[in-house]
């Protein structure tokens, strides 16, 4: 091992990120029910972001994948490509005509 993996990191603070998913989920439940939203898809979208923005959050802090190695984050990463094809199929099924 290097001496890069083996140095300990130092704690994140914890209670700021805390803070961080607390406030992005009050501007996501005023994002969704506040705003009027002519398209569905906006709010699809919008929803999707926030989505994105804290389980990314959660990951790097809480599931202490920022201090892994990148090898790891790759293996971690790889597994969007499947949930956006499971997003895209969600939305093409509320946004795209019955047949």
């Amino acid at each position: 091992m290097s001496s890069s993996e083996t140095a300990a990191h130092d704690s994140p603070n914890y209670m700021a990120i805390f803070w961080w998913l607390a406030g992005l989920t009050v501007v996501e439940v005023a994002y969704s029910s506040l705003l009027p939203h002519t398209h569905k898809a906006l709010l699809i979208i919008g929803l999707v972001g926030f989505a994105v923005v804290k389980a990314s959050l959660v990951a790097l802090y809480f599931m202490h994948l920022k201090y892994e190695p990148k090898s790891l984050g790759v293996i971690v990463s790889s597994t969007l490509i499947l949930g956006c094809i499971l997003v895209g199929v969600g939305m093409a099924e509320v946004l795209l005509p019955r047949p």
